[in-house]
């Protein structure tokens, strides 16, 4: 028997899967892509110089997928739990070593989403020069909303990006403030990656960064696209 075609020693979870607006249909979500730094004011209040030389980025599985309006319990092995309200482009089409005009028209949708970080974990890992896997490749991390098709969103830039903890705004600029844009970050990882149908990539946070805690309620937005809600759960 080809070792291949055995069957699996236990279930196997199928592909997360995030809404599209306006289709039966969902997306499947196979890799999730981050990029690190991407708005000046966030790279300043981190403490850390921008590389404009060229992006650069960090993985989430894609087991980290979670809904809008979910309730996620605090995670454990963090004391400083942080969000990040972020724009998330969804690949359309294969795209490998392309420029910036193929990369743009690779681009299936955009979405709300939450990078939420072990803000500690990561912090203390960048200091000893280790890998932010304990800090952002957290279960339930990648938070959703409905995709919604680049159709409905003809220009990147002048869309306003905010989020809110228990009402109170805590991130607000704009989409014109990121320093690679949309085009630049698809073509660019494209000389890396056999980019696919399926990938994901979460294009960076403002400044406003901060920690919650049990009980409070995060609610976001871009102008145009679905809201995003989390819950912060107890702890378990």
């Amino acid at each position: 028997m080809n070792p291949m075609t055995k069957a699996n020693l236990f279930p196997s979870p199928s592909w997360p899967t995030v809404p599209v607006k306006d289709e039966a249909s969902a997306y499947p979500v196979h890799r999730i892509f981050c990029v690190g730094r991407n708005y000046a004011a966030h790279a300043a209040e981190m403490g850390v110089e921008v590389d404009r030389e060229a992006p650069f980025y960090f993985t989430k599985s894609a087991l980290a997928t979670e809904h809008t309006g979910a309730v996620v319990a605090y995670p454990p092995g963090t004391s400083n739990f942080h969000y990040e309200m972020e724009l998330v482009l969804a690949i359309g089409k294969p795209v490998f070593r392309s420029d910036r005009a193929t990369a743009q028209k690779a681009i299936y949708g955009y979405a709300c989403g939450l990078d939420m970080t072990r803000r500690d974990l990561q912090l203390d890992a960048r200091t000893k020069q280790r890998p932010w896997d304990l800090g952002k490749d957290v279960e339930q991390s990648a938070v959703l909303a409905s995709i919604t098709k680049a159709t409905g969103l003809a220009t990147i830039g002048p869309q306003r990006i905010h989020l809110e903890v228990n009402g109170e705004t805590r991130q607000e600029a704009h989409l014109s403030d990121l320093i690679w844009k949309v085009d630049e970050i698809v073509s660019h990882l494209s000389h890396y990656y056999h980019l696919e149908p399926g990938d994901l990539i979460m294009t960076g946070t403002p400044a406003g960064v901060g920690a919650v805690v049990a009980g409070d309620v995060i609610t976001g937005g871009i102008d145009g696209l679905e809201p995003i809600r989390l819950t912060i759960g107890a702890a378990e």
